[in-house]
């Protein structure tokens, strides 16, 4: 499926508008449906016996339907008013747990988010709040929204920052596998997650895949739509996760990616803890490599015998970092060491870049023949350079970001477990 059309490839327009001018005919025809969808006003829901009203969940449905610029058929009615009230629900716990930890946003923040949208947007948030008022929703409804987020925010970072510990392992681990695909194609992506309860089927994960899928085919934008029923953090950014290595990526959702082209939306997929839409934003040749910090010892074609071939490789067995190399050979008559510093391994001949392939730092090559006599290259530093390519504090980051997002999905889920949630 393809979410542009054919003149429309560029990234820029998929990460557009939120409110639109098609506001007016999109909720003109939702007027009708939703007087349809509920005849009465009054409780729609109460979480621990705070309500949320039907007039909560229609001006949230108004919100959902007015970010997507669509007009939505009764069935998408149905599962957007599902939708609305899980995000009213969620919100409201996640605003109750704030007032338990005694966290207020304050307005200011608020008012940024605001701003940040409307940049975002190439608007301004006098115009998003007469859009608003025109299209017959509260501004309390986007603020109140924009609380819950700032307000999780703040509890998770809180609550769990300071007890999630990166290692060195975790890092190198991700280091090497963005490594193996240093040539291969960046990907830029968004992603729309739809998390599946552990206790409950994936019924409703499938209704709301269906929902989005439906939003999507009728060409409400993506950023729109992940605001609106994604349940991973990328939902503030739109969806929008970046460049990515094949590397980084889970290996499903590396798969799914490297089958579509540029400007393709993937069909829903498994993941763990949910189902994952996917839309390829932009794609580019990999044009990273892979950089060693070399040191060199050389035993001359003149010094070379059996016994002095053995007692370099005595000394070679020996050294488990560079600063260990030049005490370990000087008793191998004729050796010496060369720092070569930072080279590519596409710079390097074949049958040294073969052997050095895969070595990670404090590695060696072991002794090589070659035509200037016996050689060993030692691996002081290695790294990947070029565009897209993480730093090791973006990957800590990243790692670290997706921890947070484990648990504070796992707490919202223990919020929903331990909380009296009744939906009328």
């Amino acid at each position: 499926m393809s979410i542009f059309e054919p003149d429309q490839k560029q990234s820029a327009l998929m990460m557009k508008r939120i409110l639109t001018a098609s506001l007016a005919l999109a909720l003109s025809a939702f007027g009708s449906a939703c007087a349809h969808a509920q005849q009465v006003e009054g409780i729609a829901a109460l979480v621990n016996d705070y309500p949320i009203t039907t007039v909560d969940v229609r001006n949230r449905m108004r919100l959902i339907i007015a970010s997507a610029g669509v007009q939505p058929t009764p069935e998408a009615l149905a599962r957007i008013q599902d939708q609305a009230i899980r995000s009213l629900v969620d919100e409201t716990l996640q605003l109750q747990a704030a007032g338990e930890y005694e966290v207020a946003v304050d307005p200011a923040e608020v008012d940024a988010a605001i701003q940040n949208i409307a940049v975002q947007n190439d608007t301004d948030p006098s115009q998003i709040e007469r859009d608003l008022a025109q299209s017959g929703i509260a501004v309390s409804t986007l603020r109140r929204q924009l609380e819950a987020e700032i307000a999780w925010q703040i509890l998770v970072g809180g609550r769990y920052s300071n007890r999630i510990r990166i290692s060195t392992q975790q890092i190198e681990a991700t280091l090497e596998r963005v490594a193996e695909s240093a040539s291969e194609p960046q990907y830029r992506l968004a992603e729309i997650f739809l998390e599946i309860p552990v206790s409950s089927d994936e019924s409703e994960a499938q209704q709301r895949a269906v929902a989005v899928m439906t939003q999507l085919s009728q060409g409400a934008p993506f950023q729109s739509v992940a605001q609106q029923f994604s349940d991973a953090p990328s939902a503030a950014n739109g969806g929008e996760i970046g460049w990515m290595l094949t590397g980084q990526m889970r290996p499903e959702v590396a798969q799914v990616a490297q089958a579509l082209q540029p400007g393709q939306l993937s069909r829903p997929f498994r993941v763990p803890g949910g189902l994952m839409i996917i839309a390829l934003i932009d794609q580019r040749e990999g044009t990273t490599s892979i950089m060693y910090d070399l040191v060199q010892v050389t035993l001359p074609t003149s010094r070379v015998t059996d016994d002095s071939v053995a007692a370099l490789q005595r000394a070679v067995s020996r050294i488990s970092n560079c600063d260990q190399i030049d005490s370990a050979i000087e008793n191998v008559e004729g050796a010496f060491s060369s720092r070569l510093g930072q080279i590519s391994l596409d710079a390097l001949l074949p049958q040294v870049a073969d052997p050095l392939s895969g070595l990670a730092v404090g590695e060696n090559t072991g002794v090589l023949e070659s035509a200037a006599g016996r050689q060993v290259y030692f691996v002081c530093d290695r790294s990947i350079g070029g565009p897209g390519v993480p730093s090791r504090d973006d990957i800590e980051r990243q790692l670290r970001n997706q921890q947070l997002s484990m648990l504070a999905r796992r707490w919202l889920r223990d919020l929903r477990r331990d909380s009296t949630i009744e939906i009328r």
